[in-house]
């Protein structure tokens, strides 16, 4: 790889972490008085991650237990515009379909366009 762009091979970002919506999920059922593995097992997590969300927190729940408002994207929108841009939406098409603002979609592709 070094021979053909001059530039050692990327690093792996490794395994995605699990979605936001997932832990607020692990703290409702912590709030519901199962253990922190009880509580990663009935939410699709392993014990393993349970155990690390609430040492981690302290025990306490952070931002996490409130979801986010309407008006910041959520993941899955940020996914679904990434692909639908892949298989050639327009803005204003991806808008259409996700009702956001054509100034919203554009904005997101623009944060998240390749700069070289």
């Amino acid at each position: 790889m070094t021979e053909l762009t001059g530039r050692s091979p990327m690093k792996s970002p490794g395994k995605p972490s699990l979605r936001r919506d997932t832990e607020r999920s692990f703290w409702y059922e912590i709030g519901k008085g199962l253990t922190s593995e009880e509580a990663a097992v009935a939410v699709g997590a392993s014990p393993a991650a349970g155990s690390r969300w609430f040492r981690d927190r302290g025990g306490m729940p952070t931002f996490l237990r409130v979801p986010v408002s309407g008006r910041f994207l959520s993941f899955e929108e940020r996914e679904d515009i990434a692909l639908l841009r892949a298989q050639g939406a327009g803005v204003r098409e991806i808008a259409r379909r996700l009702c956001r603002h054509p100034s919203t979609v554009s904005r997101e592709l623009r944060r998240n366009a390749a700069t070289r």
